[in-house]
């Protein structure tokens, strides 16, 4: 089968030598020995290891040859901190490593700017949910994560939103096997925003006809922005209950305002 040539970063990726695990364990004694030319020699015997990282973020940016020379900084700081007492192949303790060092730079270059104080919350949140799931066995509800951390619950809502990927206004939102929305239905057109006015009530009129419930679910999962298995623990339901719910809610508006 004929090889195909692919660069990045200027290296030919089909001239990549990769390493065995007897070779990577006398060049990691070799470099604690105090050989630095090891160093080197395992950090090319491992770029192959990048670049089947890199593949999770092919068309998520453009730049690969960044991300590329990102990952092999994530790499050598793998190598530097590897200690074969560790008992696991250097694969599986480097690549969150390189990983790590991928998505925080692209957090931290991303076009979209969040304040230090919005991230600040969100990590504090990503890390209360670990504690919370691993000591009672289940997620916390936006509610709980915003009492043990003094804030609204809001405040977590648009903290954790601040750290997702930027998504395209023609990205489909909700689709019934019918009609699809997409994001940029949900865009306010500004100029006519008072010649509907009868639409408006129209609309208040089909919500008031729906249940409590129903009316609960749309109102959390579109307004407050929860995710159905949070209603779902709410509601002590389960989340398959309010998905049928909520179609069931937004079937009868569009058949109302028809």
């Amino acid at each position: 089968m004929a090889k195909y040539k692919v660069e990045i970063s200027g290296i030919n990726t089909n001239d990549l030598k990769v390493l065995s695990t007897k070779e990577m364990t006398k060049l990691f004694k070799l470099l604690r020995a105090g050989d630095k030319s090891a160093r080197e020699i395992l950090a090319s015997g491992n770029l192959k290891l990048v670049l089947s990282i890199l593949k999770r973020f092919n068309n998520k940016y453009d730049n690969m040859d960044d991300l590329f020379q990102i990952g092999c900084v994530g790499l050598l700081k793998a190598i530097d901190n590897f200690d074969l007492s560790f008992n696991v192949k250097f694969s599986t303790y480097a690549v969150p490593m390189i990983l790590g060092e991928i998505k925080r730079y692209i957090r931290d270059n991303n076009t979209i700017r969040v304040s230090r104080s919005v991230k600040d919350i969100a990590y504090k949140t990503l890390k209360i949910k670990e504690e919370f799931l691993s000591e009672k066995g289940r997620a916390p509800t936006t509610e709980e994560l915003a009492a043990i951390l003094d804030l609204e619950p809001y405040d977590i809502i648009n903290a954790m939103d601040a750290l997702k990927e930027p998504v395209s206004m023609y990205e489909a939102i909700y689709n019934d096997g019918g009609d699809t929305i997409y994001l940029y239905d949900q865009i306010e057109d500004k100029k006519s925003k008072y010649n509907d006015f009868s639409n408006h009530l129209a609309l208040e009129g089909a919500i008031d006809s729906l249940s409590n419930r129903e009316k609960f679910i749309l109102d959390q999962r579109f307004i407050i922005g929860k995710t159905q298995t949070e209603i779902a623990q709410e509601l002590d339901i389960s989340q398959a209950q309010v998905s049928r719910l909520e179609k069931g809610a937004i079937k009868e508006l569009k058949k109302i305002l028809k």
